[in-house]
């Protein structure tokens, strides 16, 4: 996303890696499930376990396990500004979701225990345009502070639509 002339930046950023914790640990298991399956092929095929192809296997699978959690996270990006909030998706294919500051009626926050350990959460914004999109910022670290960002995004908003004047003659 590119700022317009003087529009300020108060977040960009990616959902945090900590929000992964479930997918990679998924993945952890099915990685030695795998290793397993392999131990056992080799043991069929050579009447022993191959442990190095079973080590191989199971690092292979979780180093493209580690790469897909990145490719995952870094494909959305969440912006924050003082005119607009944006949700940037995709790698090869972009695809791009606004709502302008001002539309914006209500931030909830919402973590649940396992996120509230990893200090994950999601925002969720509700827009003056109803529900043609969900538009929340999912697997955001300290999802708080989010909120207070939109807040003092909104205040410097209306303090620039409403400039206090001078009363005095």
């Amino acid at each position: 996303m590119d700022p317009e002339p003087g529009e300020e930046v108060f977040f960009h950023g990616h959902p945090s890696w900590r929000s992964l914790a479930l997918f990679y640990c998924k993945g952890l298991l099915a990685s030695l499930l795998i290793g397993i399956a392999a131990g056992i092929a080799s043991a069929i095929a050579d009447r022993t376990v191959q442990a190095g192809w079973v080590i191989a296997v199971v690092l292979v699978v979780f180093v493209v396990l580690i790469l897909a959690g990145q490719i995952r996270r870094v494909q959305t990006t969440y912006t924050i500004t003082n005119q607009r909030l944006t949700i940037e998706t995709g790698l090869l294919t972009r695809e791009l979701h606004e709502t302008r500051l001002e539309r914006v009626q209500n931030v909830n926050s919402h973590q649940t225990l396992s996120q509230r350990m990893l200090r994950v959460g999601s925002v969720d914004f509700d827009t003056a345009a109803g529900a043609e999109y969900n538009f929340s910022f999912g697997g955001v670290s300290h999802p708080r502070q989010i909120v207070r960002t939109v807040d003092r995004a909104l205040r410097a908003l209306r303090a620039d639509q409403n400039p206090q004047t001078d009363a005095s003659v």
